[in-house]
């Protein structure tokens, strides 16, 4: 596809979540081949960024600091090379779930109760207003490192220890145990989106955790998710509301929980974070969600690369309330 150029395919990097983009960098290169398209892989930990000066444009899969934090999204705009996602802004925001949620608060978008944590904290205290079981999970990280299901008085402070490892800004966050579920996102190409079948993910891991997402073979993955088809509309419009409130442009991933069933069957969800350069391994949740919408792997990663021909959405013009 000679529309492209030369496309430079942005992969491993030097996050904690290396392995995992080099998974889905390769994925989407081989798919990029296949559909020739002159791609190529570019590795950030070991390429200078200066020599992407001789491509068209680039794909980013990048996962977690320095490729989905807006670091590289900034360099790229410097030097006025077209790329996929997000732009600074948003990818900055939707890396930091803190200040997502404090944004969604304030829009009344739902998501979990929660205190931010520190050294000086009262720990008791805060078991107490967030109830147990609870998470704890650094602010800035993805692909659930650093995360802590606290069961029990008294774990809150070292799980605090173990996810500052991570990141200084931690969060607690009260635990919602409806299930947990996502919305992959796309650009329709009429500069708007368009949100994916909703999918549920069942593990046998306390949570949907590093292991859960990228070792195990016996997590399932449920698309149609089981969600009544009111229900799952409803929660669609609201995850392409909380996607936009952050700014986000092209494609991306709105991970939410379900609470459990109240008495009349009636059940709330709450928005956990936004994805801005989601997985593409085999085990990721947007190719899913896209083949169940009749949308091949190849056609998904050529759909995502067309955004770069037609710039970002202007979310300025877009109803976020």
């Amino acid at each position: 596809m000679n529309k492209f150029g030369k496309v430079a395919v942005l992969l491993g990097g030097t996050s904690g979540e290396r392995e995992v983009s080099l998974k889905s960098g390769n994925a989407v290169l081989a798919a990029l081949l296949r559909q020739g398209v002159d791609a190529y892989a570019f590795d950030t930990a070991h390429q200078e960024l200066s020599a992407l000066k001789g491509f068209d444009r680039v794909m980013i899969n990048l996962h977690g600091r320095g490729g989905e934090d807006g670091t590289i999204q900034g360099a790229l705009e410097l030097m006025g090379i077209p790329y996929t996602g997000s732009g600074v802004m948003a990818s900055s925001l939707g890396m930091d779930k803190w200040r997502s949620k404090l944004l969604w608060k304030a829009l009344g978008i739902s998501t979990p109760d929660f205190a931010m944590v520190n050294a000086q904290s009262d720990f008791a205290a805060i078991e107490k207003k967030l109830g147990l079981p609870l998470f704890v999970k650094p602010a800035n990280e993805g692909s659930s490192i650093g995360i802590t299901k606290v069961k029990n008085k008294s774990e809150l402070e070292a799980a605090y220890l173990l996810a500052a490892k991570a990141d200084p800004l931690v969060i607690a966050e009260k635990f919602v145990g409806g299930g947990e579920y996502t919305v992959g996102i796309i650009s329709d190409g009429k500069g708007d989106f368009t949100a994916l079948p909703i999918v549920r993910i069942v593990t046998k891991n306390e949570f949907y955790d590093y292991e859960a997402k990228y070792l195990r073979d016996d997590t399932e993955y449920l698309c149609p998710c089981g969600l009544s088809l009111e229900k799952e509309a409803q929660i669609k419009a609201e995850a392409l509301q909380a996607f936009r409130a952050i700014g986000c442009t092209g494609w991306g991933r709105v991970d939410f929980l379900m609470d459990a069933p109240e008495k009349n069957g009636a059940q709330k969800h709450y928005f956990l974070e936004v994805n801005t350069s989601p997985g593409m391994t085999d085990h990721s949740l947007v190719p899913m969600a896209a083949k169940a919408a009749g949308i091949s792997f190849d056609a998904l990663v050529v759909k995502i690369l067309e955004t770069t021909l037609k710039g970002a959405v202007n979310v300025g013009q877009l109803n976020v309330g």
